[in-house]
């Protein structure tokens, strides 16, 4: 995970150990858990389906035998400050920029005000990204339609089981 600044990021003047804990503490519990680590590092999303589980659960374990000093399996706020100001980085593990808002929150902030700004016109979004963001959209709107469509009828004939329909 390429992990950008404070400032780029998450739109802060103030940026450091501490306030990057907690901006990655998703329950407010004063430690990261491997799943909260896995959260930080986009492996819990989507896009991160093709990763096998096993090199998840490295990324997590790494985390944890680089800052877990009293051997809790999670990283506490002081051993991850601490740790900080001695010189231990979180690495890269080349998974990408890492996940903690929703898709459009994402797209907004890793990708959109990276390469495009207010006067970008439609015909300018031909970035990978911007073609997968889009498709999305359109796929989530197609199904919603289906889904309205099904809604309107009182029976809905694909969704009965075959033993239970008979010939006319």
């Amino acid at each position: 995970m390429k992990m950008l600044t404070g400032v780029e990021e998450h739109h802060i003047s103030n940026f450091d150990a501490a306030t990057f804990f907690k901006l990655h503490d998703f329950d407010s519990s004063g430690s990261w858990s491997t799943e909260e680590i896995k959260r930080t590092y986009g492996l819990l999303n989507p896009e991160a389906e093709g990763i096998p589980d096993t090199k998840k659960d490295e990324v997590a374990a790494k985390i944890v035998s680089i800052f877990d000093k009293d051997g809790s399996d999670d990283v506490s706020y002081v051993e991850f400050v601490e740790g900080y100001k001695s010189g231990l980085k979180l690495p890269d593990f080349g998974l990408g920029p890492g996940h903690h808002g929703d898709d459009e929150y994402e797209y907004e902030i890793h990708h959109w005000e990276r390469y495009h700004n207010d006067d970008t016109k439609e015909e300018d979004l031909t970035h990978p990204e911007d073609i997968a963001h889009f498709a999305k959209h359109e796929r989530e709107e197609r199904e919603a339609e289906k889904q309205a469509e099904m809604d309107k009828r009182t029976i809905i004939p694909e969704n009965i089981p075959a033993k239970f329909l008979r010939e006319l």
